[in-house]
């Protein structure tokens, strides 16, 4: 094992993307569905044309340019080769922050928050509210490496990142995550507390508090019809991936129409839209991601992670709803995510929340979705911690 840290520059080859191009021209559709809307699945016409788009107007260079253009690095921990974008503030009292993103994304989601988090004197904020930016990949995700082995579970992953902020330098620091990076951030808050100034998270794994039941808020009902709305209807890619990572693996890292349809029903089912997820996120914000998992052919690697946590059978469910963190903690609940705990259920969780509310707008990727709203909630939640 080598503590080296060492640049890293992506270039992928002409021939990749010609590959890419000819598997779409191939490609095989399935009948549209008997149904007009996306309640069996992602719309035929509607995917044909994003996949029309993929292959025909796409540029991919023009996200390649964007990625290369913030300083990357790899470094070795825990046995596994990490990926990660490293963004020094030039202000000298910048907190270090760790960003996690989840699935199905990648740190392409960062694209438009880490220069304002880094440097928000140049983007027309207060040099107070700096932030040292990390961005690691998850394990099996993106361009880091893909665990050989079993037993990269949170915990490993929280345990690999606070080694990572040691390794940069940072004695102090703070975490930041939403989907699995709000799972990764909280154990990081749970296993690192002498290094952590505390955490902000934009899905806060919480489930209802059962001694509220005679006294629900509005907001409250809400939250509680739509995670049973999620447990009958939303969660099928997760069971797959909980229990069966490999077999969707070979279809998706095989087809690229496939590996699309998979990512992009759950920009549909996530984001905040008004009915057609483009409106939410651009189609070349989409296919940067997509891209991610196709280039590096991280379908089954990246599922994983959901294998690891168990997250559809019971002993998962139960590791990650529960288990109380004391360090200091930011929640913001944006009205397009999967979960919206109101402040009481997650006070039984997280026992020291220094700031919490609700945008007006905003969904699962909310840094990816409204930039602008997710930079201020993340500076407002440090101003508490710092």
């Amino acid at each position: 094992m080598t503590d080296a840290v060492t640049p890293f520059r992506l270039e992928v080859g002409d021939e990749q993307l010609d590959d890419l191009r000819q598997r779409l021209a191939r490609a095989r559709w399935p009948e549209p569905a008997p149904v007009t809307d996306w309640s069996q699945g992602v719309p035929v016409d509607w995917l044909r044309g994003l996949c029309g788009y993929w292959r025909h107007g796409y540029d991919w260079r023009r996200c390649e340019k964007a990625l290369t253009g913030f300083p990357q690095f790899t470094t070795e921990l825990d046995g596994l080769g990490i990926h990660f974008i490293h963004v020094p503030s030039p202000s000298p009292d910048a907190l270090p922050l760790v960003m996690t993103h989840g699935w199905p994304g990648s740190v392409v989601e960062f694209f438009d928050v880490i220069g304002p988090l880094a440097d928000p004197a140049a983007h027309g904020g207060d040099a107070a509210d700096a932030f040292h930016v990390v961005c690691p990949s998850l394990p099996g995700y993106g361009f880091s490496e893909k665990p050989t082995e079993p037993g990269w579970g949170i915990d490993r992953i929280a345990d690999a990142w606070a080694a990572l902020m040691a390794r940069l330098g940072y004695d102090r620091y703070g975490a930041q995550g939403g989907d699995w990076g709000a799972a990764v951030s909280t154990a990081i808050g749970q296993r690192d507390p002498e290094h952590v100034a505390g955490i902000h998270v934009n899905m806060a794994m919480v489930g209802p508090d059962p001694d509220t039941m005679d006294d629900l808020t509005e907001f409250e009902q809400r939250s509680l019809a739509d995670m049973g709305e999620i447990a009958e209807w939303g969660l099928g890619y997760a069971a797959e991936q909980s229990t069966r990572p490999q077999t969707v693996g070979y279809g998706l890292v095989d087809s690229p129409v496939g590996q699309c349809a998979w990512i992009t029903e759950k920009y549909w089912a996530w984001t905040d839209h008004d009915g057609d997820p483009t409106s939410a996120l651009s189609r070349d914000q989409m296919l940067d991601n997509v891209m991610v998992y196709w280039l590096t052919a991280s379908a089954a690697s990246s599922a994983r992670l959901y294998w690891e946590a168990a997250l559809t059978r019971p002993s998962g469910r139960s590791r990650l709803g529960s288990g109380t963190t004391d360090a200091p903690t930011g929640i913001s609940i944006f009205p397009g995510e999967l979960m919206r705990p109101s402040r009481r259920w997650c006070e039984k969780r997280y026992t020291d929340i220094r700031f919490y509310e609700q945008p007006d707008r905003g969904g699962h990727f909310a840094a990816w979705e409204q930039p602008e709203l997710f930079v201020d909630q993340v500076r407002r939640a440090f101003r508490t911690m710092r």
